[in-house]
């Protein structure tokens, strides 16, 4: 049994990657779970959390699967990404798939033209169809500050993890993402260690990979990553 384990991000919850889930489970007999990380979901609560439970959550759900799945694969968006990293840095995995992964914190650049778009919506009265408003806008006041702290704690705490990944890695990441710096996978292939990488960058997608104009592509091309038996020394970084 193949099991494929999908770890979600930040004030999140399992809904963010649900595309992709789903295409894999119409398109194998793998067993997937994408577990809720504490204080997550469809009602956050975040205020009595540290980024230890969010390891130790999913720490707990890989160790679970592998007690009787033979193959494990691991993928992760944005802080889920840097979780599945250090597990991959510490337990034997198949195969790993990181989706726009917070190892730099954020885009205040592109957060800056992001906010600019909102303003200019809400202006016209078309606040309601803007995608990034619509997301966000019931998180401003549900994340503490607290909660935020936590968030960074577990990426300098996991960023080490990334030089002990040996597996093979798929790397996604949206250029027009307004939470994430675009350049971040540059970073990650100076430090993780594996000896096959591909790197992909899209070039119309923002953050919400799975949900962005380009995630019937990337369904296809994670799902093409872990299935093909691949080939050694391979790094690949295009743009699609």
């Amino acid at each position: 049994m193949i099991g494929c384990l999908i770890i979600h991000g930040y004030t999140g919850g399992p809904h963010e990657v649900e595309p992709l889930a789903e295409f894999l489970r119409k398109e194998t007999d793998w067993h997937i779970e994408v577990p809720t990380l504490p204080g997550h979901g469809k009602k956050l609560d975040l205020n009595d959390v540290s980024y230890k439970d969010w390891i130790d959550s999913a720490e707990e759900a890989l160790q679970k699967m592998q007690e009787w799945c033979q193959k494990m694969y691991l993928v992760g968006f944005s802080m889920g990404g840097m979780i599945a990293a250090y597990l991959a840095g510490k337990y034997h995995i198949d195969k790993l798939v990181l989706l726009a992964p917070s190892r730099k914190y954020l885009s205040f650049k592109q957060i800056a033209a992001d906010v600019s778009d909102v303003l200019g919506d809400g202006i016209k009265g078309n606040l309601g169809q803007n995608e990034m408003y619509n997301h966000y806008k019931k998180k401003f006041h549900a994340v503490p500050v607290k909660a935020n702290i936590e968030f960074m704690k577990l990426v300098n705490y996991t960023r080490p993890y990334l030089k002990k990944v040996k597996t093979p890695v798929f790397i996604a990441q949206g250029q027009q993402d307004q939470m994430v710096p675009y350049r971040t996978p540059i970073y990650l292939d100076k430090e993780i260690q594996s000896e096959r990488k591909e790197i992909i960058l899209f070039e119309r997608s923002r953050h919400l990979l799975c949900h962005g104009e380009d995630k019937d592509i990337l369904n296809q091309m994670v799902y093409k990553f872990l299935s093909q038996s691949g080939e050694k020394n391979r790094r690949v970084m295009e743009k699609a």
